[in-house]
């Protein structure tokens, strides 16, 4: 069975004057479309491809080659375009844009605005879906970073003591005020490192390693003076 949302390498089974089928395992046979078959590459039966297999406009199992901005269990910053009665649309960077549901806002949006969501994948219609409720897919696991680890992060969303950020896709962080000296929005994505795991599991973060934070701080002391 293919992984709906995600990248899958599957077989050519088939060719045809509009595209390839690949073998989709108990889904059945999944369609290449010829304007995403890789030019310059072989693509005989029986070779193997690297594909994202996602639902069409008709719900049915399709290919590409293209690369969306997240994958199914990923966060990203995506762009509203398109409002209707069930809900908020977003560019994702493939034809069929995913659906964020009222009723997974976070705060009110229109259409231009940018929102830090997380795709998942619909049980009943194994349609890749949005939400910007992230505390439930977030620290489900305990945390165990390293002061001075260097990690992946996502600027979330704004609060009074600085900046939340998701990290590693796994665990929310806090970046304090203190810590910035560069621009910062909600939907950047930089390299930080960890600051402090507390006992209660929140994670203080900072954008540059420790010790050169210990240094910078030092150093705008003397300057201080």
């Amino acid at each position: 069975m293919a992984l709906v949302g995600r990248y899958n390498t599957l077989q050519v089974v088939k060719h045809t004057d509009f595209g390839l089928y690949l073998d989709g395992g108990a889904d059945g046979e999944i369609l290449l479309p010829k304007r995403y078959i890789p030019k310059g590459e072989p693509c005989e039966v029986g070779d193997w491809l690297n594909v994202f297999v996602y639902l069409d406009s008709e719900d049915r199992l399709i290919a590409t080659t293209e690369k969306p901005k997240v994958q199914v269990g990923g966060f990203a910053s995506l762009k509203v375009v398109d409002i209707n009665r069930i809900g908020l649309f977003f560019d994702w960077g493939l034809s069929k844009d995913p659906l964020m549901p009222y009723s997974e806002e976070s705060r009110p949006l229109k259409i231009g605005d940018y929102c830090v969501v997380h795709a998942y994948l619909d049980k009943r219609t194994r349609r890749i879906t949005a939400t910007a409720k992230l505390d439930r897919y977030l620290d489900k696991l305990p945390a165990t970073y390293q002061a001075g680890e260097e990690v992946d992060l996502l600027v979330a969303e704004t609060t009074d003591m600085g900046f939340k950020a998701v990290i590693n896709n796994k665990h929310w962080g806090l970046i304090h005020k203190n810590e910035i000296f560069k621009f910062m929005r909600a939907g950047k994505q930089e390299k930080g490192y960890i600051k402090e795991v507390r006992a209660d599991g929140k994670i203080s973060l900072c954008l540059q390693p420790v010790g050169q934070e210990a240094a910078s701080s030092l150093n705008s002391k003397i300057h201080s003076k």
